[in-house]
């Protein structure tokens, strides 16, 4: 369970995406306030309009050592999960939307 005075909520459109009006998964985003490449992640999900959840990992060690774990060992921020399922970090979202691929995963969900 992670604690709400760590995670920020960042609804564009609550409870849809942009895409095709179907249920956002969830997406979580381990960060740190002074990271480019938190920044470069952020900025990309909300250009799509995609909801997000935002884990602060300097303001809270037990956070880091989450993002750790769930993160088989990588200690780098950003790391992005798409419904409990690590994609990596920023170039790796990066990557997933330049080849389509992210529209896809976003879509997979039934509406």
């Amino acid at each position: 369970n992670r604690s709400k005075n760590y995670t920020k909520c960042f609804s564009f459109i609550p409870g849809f995406c942009t895409l095709n009006r179907c249920p956002v998964i969830k997406i979580e985003i381990y960060s740190s306030l002074l990271c480019p490449f938190c920044y470069r992640a952020k900025t990309l999900l909300k250009q799509k309009g995609i909801n997000f959840f935002e884990i602060d990992v300097d303001k809270n060690p037990l956070a880091r050592r989450e993002m750790i774990q769930r993160a088989n060992g990588r200690t780098s921020v950003p790391q992005i999960f798409l419904n409990d399922i690590g994609i990596g970090g920023s170039d790796d979202l990066a990557d997933l939307e330049a080849s389509g691929k992210l529209d896809r995963l976003l879509l997979s969900e039934e509406c």
